[in-house]
């Protein structure tokens, strides 16, 4: 519900806050009192289009907030959510547009900046306008399939179709996909069934490339080793030790010698050659010792000769299997699954395929049976509606014009969630005129007493908006059609907010409030809102009815609309 408007230097109106109630609020006032500013005022906080000229004469800028108190449920919270804009459910929302006077526009939302747009898309949410020029929503026939939902209870039917169209959706595709898989694989198949049988052959296992790398490592380390060991095995020669016990004999001949000629004092040549024959007996051991640790080093590299040779060639198979294939090493088991899968899925493929395609068939049946339905419960709802908004006509000075719900069907093409109609209002403003969209109304008071005849219907499913606009529905009509103008009006701000600008006494007599819109002042004209009073809205409908000069038997006359 909008609950205030403040306005600041937009044309006449140099400073304006206004307090909006629940029901029906009358605006009236002579022509060019300055009513229209007020809308204007209202659009522009709502996203209308804005120039420099609602700029007030001499003011730097132009502003305007509607502020709205909204349920907790509101469908607007949800659109702020998805852009991102930050507010709090048990407080007010503001929107509000900064005109400067040289054109330029700024937009806010609860004082966050925002794009005209934003504001645009949730004034949509939060007002309908009916007027001499426009009416919001209704000339649009994107708009008339959701209403008659509404008004027919079609929820049911249309939540089905909902749920039928995404079965089917979903059959359809992956009917699709298995069609696209089993053609590729079908075109496929000599080339799969080669290489499975390549990997087959080749049979990887899991993790062995690692496994191979390690050991082909090792196996290359062991080989290097192993060499360098016959290399100092060969320098040791086989005659090492052969040489040192020959050395070692020829000098204990020696030492006999040196015995036997008297050299047996301390440091004499028997003694010296002693010593030297311990020598090269000790370096024998060692020798003998060496050659053995020699033996047993290259003894503990047991290898087959051609061990790193195949391990090379099973590492490289993978890989050049791998590079083929285009896979990681590690992947080739699983490739050997997977392509093992696709052939077993080919040769099963007629079948499975078939079975999709049946389940796709049964399911597009069953849309086809919920939108059939749908159809039906939306061509009795139009019946129902056309003779709503008949009976409603004539009271309203439209008793020529014919109204239909044309509910026709799309292609399959352009089915979809919310069924296969295409829904539009349609209407014959004289007897054998063909009918047409609502647009076909040419005369501006006409389309709104139209618009209101088909809001009056629609509200008895309770399909209004929070507030609803309607800028001089009667004009044109007065007496009986105006009171009837203004009996419906009541009846829609009996579940809603209205707003009505009006020249019609009858139609001012039927609001909960009346503003009194009037403009005052010498050299700088300024508009100004009065809230009226009882006392003051007798004199105001007194005016209206008599003109000027207002006389005793005008204000007789307003007491009794007023007492209606």
């Amino acid at each position: 519900m909008l609950i205030g408007l403040a306005i600041r230097d937009v044309v006449l109106i140099e400073s304006l806050d206004l307090s909006i109630g629940p029901g029906l609020t009358a605006l009236t006032g002579e022509t060019g009192a300055g009513k229209s500013i007020i809308l204007d005022a209202l659009g522009l906080a709502t996203g209308a289009r804005a120039d420099a000229g609602l700029v007030r004469r001499g003011a730097a800028q132009a502003s305007a907030a509607a502020i709205f108190a909204l349920p907790a449920d509101h469908a607007v919270w949800a659109s702020l959510d998805d852009k991102g804009l930050a507010y709090e459910r048990d407080e007010d929302l503001v929107l509000r547009r900064v005109v400067s006077a040289d054109g330029r526009s700024r937009a806010f939302v609860n004082d966050q900046a925002t794009s005209v747009a934003v504001l645009r898309e949730l004034g949509a949410m939060l007002i309908e306008v009916h007027g001499q020029h426009e009416t919001v929503g209704l000339l649009d026939a994107r708009n008339h399939r959701p209403l008659l939902d509404v008004f027919g209870g079609c929820g049911p039917e249309l939540a089905a179709t909902g749920e039928a169209w995404s079965v089917w959706r979903a059959a359809d595709e992956r009917a699709r996909v298995l069609r696209e898989q089993t053609g590729r694989a079908a075109a496929e198949l000599e080339e799969m069934t080669l290489r499975l049988g390549e990997l087959d052959r080749l049979d990887p296992r899991e993790g062995e490339e690692t496994r191979l790398a390690e050991e082909r490592a090792l196996l290359g380390a062991a080989e290097k080793a192993l060499a360098d060991i016959a290399s100092a095995r060969d320098s040791l020669g086989d005659n090492l030790s052969g040489c040192l016990a020959q050395a070692f004999r020829a000098l204990e001949r020696a030492r006999e010698r040196a015995v036997q000629a008297g050299a047996s004092a301390e440091g004499s040549a028997a003694t010296l050659i002693a010593r030297a024959a311990e020598a090269v007996d000790r370096a024998l051991v060692e020798a003998v010792e060496a050659q053995a640790a020699v033996d047993a080093a290259a003894a503990a590299f047991d290898f087959e000769p051609d061990r790193l040779e195949k391990t090379e060639e099973r590492l490289f198979a993978l890989r050049a299997m791998a590079r083929k294939l285009g896979v990681a090493v590690e992947d080739l088991p699983g490739t050997r699954v997977r392509l093992a899968a696709q052939l077993g899925a080919v040769e099963n493929a007629e079948e499975a395929l078939k079975a999709a395609d049946a389940e796709a068939a049964a399911a597009r049946k069953a849309y086809a049976a919920a939108a059939a339905a749908l159809t039906a419960a939306r061509r009795a709802a139009g019946d129902r509606l056309a003779k709503a908004v008949e009976a409603e006509l004539p009271p309203l000075k439209l008793d020529k014009a014919r109204f239909r719900v044309a509910v026709e069907p799309l292609g399959e093409d352009r089915a979809g969630p919310s069924g296969a109609d295409r829904v539009e209002f349609e209407v014959a403003t004289n007897p054998g005129a063909p009918f047409g969209g609502l647009g076909v109304i040419a005369s501006g008071g006409e389309l709104a007493r139209f618009a209101l005849a088909l809001k009056a219907a629609l509200a008895a499913r309770g399909d209004v908006q929070p507030l609803m606009i309607f800028d001089e529905v009667d004009q044109g009509v007065g007496g009986a059609v105006a009171d009837a103008v203004g009996l419906r009006l009541k009846r829609l701000a009996a579940g809603a907010q209205v707003l009505v600008v009006t020249h019609s006494a009858q139609v001012a007599a039927r609001a909960e409030a009346h503003w009194r819109v009037s403009k005052a002042g010498g050299e700088e004209i300024r508009t100004a809102v009065e809230v009226l009073t009882p006392a003051a809205r007798e004199e105001e409908l007194a005016r209206m009815l008599s003109g000027s000069q207002v006389t005793e038997a005008a204000r007789a006359a307003a007491r009794a609309l007023m007492d209606a």
